[in-house]
């Protein structure tokens, strides 16, 4: 297995309304196109406190590609996500990572 973490650096006073998305849209086409979400979460200490990060787990990276084109080339998610972001986009940029676990990971 590989995870990716993705950071989503939200615009000043948006992180509720990506929140609310994650929620109530885009979880529901991870799990239409199998893309598995180990969690979210959301700083409650640091310097990064109007973030939303999170984890998804992947067979492969042939396996992250495959679905997470097709979940990006989903006509409903794009139709979807361009409303949710009718008073201006939720973010300004994305940090993402793929990782491997270590020898000692509880997760492998």
């Amino acid at each position: 297995m590989i995870y990716e973490l993705r950071i989503y650096h939200a615009m000043p006073g948006k992180l509720t309304a990506l929140n609310k998305r994650f929620e109530t849209t885009t979880c529901k086409f991870f799990e239409k196109h199998g893309i598995r979400a180990i969690g979210f979460w959301t700083p409650v200490i640091g310097d990064h406190n109007n973030d939303l990060y999170f984890i998804l787990e992947w067979k492969d990276l042939a396996e992250r590609e495959q679905r997470w084109n097709a979940f990006q080339a989903d006509p409903e998610w794009i139709q979807r996500r361009a409303e949710s972001e009718a008073d201006g986009p939720l973010y300004h940029h994305i940090t993402n990572l793929i990782l491997t676990p270590t020898a000692y990971s509880k997760m492998r």
